[in-house]
């Protein structure tokens, strides 16, 4: 199983030497990827309900400065020579699908075949108002047809799409990304986000605690798998052949000890029942697990993933 950590999009932590050092020496720690989150901007007035807290609220330390996601994918590409990007997730609607395509596919070559593609249709309409992309409530729509224009580009040598958002043809698209496929995680929950990982997605990557579709302890998480599986092989594909990715937003003694079912929630109380939750993904077939690492300082940060491997990942 790999395991990742969240490289921070803004704030302290966000700066060219705090980011070098987090990637650079979570690198040399052993950790596998590190993740990139996507806003281009943050509307100030809100209205839209955000997926991952019991309010709908959008956290208040996320709506301050942030990097643009790809461009900082492409700066810790350059500090780093193992370490996987993982975008999460791409918010895929709010980019024009061939300069997408090409800007990932840069990426890709350019770090040798480390990056990740997790995606998303979104969330924040006022954010897409603010961007002009295509209308929101066709966001899924939208983000399926991108997704398979950038596959054509990706995998022909003579590239031709005719959609209702993306038309091209007569064009050369070089060079291809070194990954072949460049792997697509697909992020979120929900009945439309498992059908679009059965359809089009390498992997499927849901976050444990969407209060509308908890995946919080093992019993939920398995329904969701073999929900997945279904949809899988009902699109014709073969039901092992989709990675499973998972993302932990909190983890600790400060987590609830029940999850909404009455059974244990995953990734609370000691390292000890830390290690064996994460014993038991390894089990299910779950290939990478990334968390966010408390600390308002690198110090702090770096600290914590230490002691994650030290008391936690030597268990497993």
């Amino acid at each position: 199983m790999q395991i990742g950590f969240n490289a921070p999009a803004g704030g302290p932590l966000a700066s060219a030497a705090a980011m070098t050092r987090l990637a650079v020496e979570g690198e040399a720690m052993g950790f596998d990827y590190a993740t990139f989150s996507d806003h281009v901007v943050i509307p100030t007035d809100i209205h839209a309900k955000y997926p991952y807290s019991d309010t709908g609220e959008f956290p208040a330390g996320s709506r301050g400065e942030r990097h643009e996601q790809l461009t900082q994918v492409a700066f810790i590409a350059a500090k780093t020579r193992r370490l996987r990007l993982v975008t999460s997730v791409m918010v895929v609607p709010h980019r024009p699908a061939v300069l997408t395509a090409k800007i990932l596919s840069t990426i890709d070559v350019l770090s040798e075949g480390r990056l990740t593609v997790g995606i998303g249709a979104g969330w924040l309409e006022e954010e897409f108002v603010a961007l002009q992309t295509e209308d929101f409530a066709a966001r899924g729509t939208v983000t399926d047809e991108y997704i398979l224009a950038c596959k054509e580009l990706w995998t022909s040598d003579t590239p031709s799409f005719q959609g209702d958002y993306v038309r091209f043809g007569d064009i050369t698209f070089a060079p291809k990304p070194v990954q072949a496929p460049l792997p697509i995680w697909v992020g979120g929950e929900s009945g439309p986000a498992l059908r679009r990982t059965a359809r089009l997605g390498d992997g499927w990557y849901p976050i444990g605690t969407n209060p509308s579709f908890p995946l919080d302890s093992l019993a939920r998480y398995q329904a969701g798998v073999a929900k997945l599986r279904g949809l899988v092989t009902a699109a014709g594909r073969d039901a092992g052949s989709v990675a499973l990715a998972y993302r932990v937003q909190k983890y600790g003694p400060e987590v609830p000890a029940k999850a909404g079912d009455g059974e244990r929630r995953m990734f609370g109380g000691s390292p000890d029942e830390i290690a064996a939750d994460l014993r038991a993904m390894v089990s299910l077939g779950v290939a990478a697990i990334d968390f966010n690492f408390p600390g308002a300082t690198v110090d702090e940060a770096l600290a914590a993933m230490k002691a994650f491997r030290d008391t936690i990942l030597a268990k497993v």
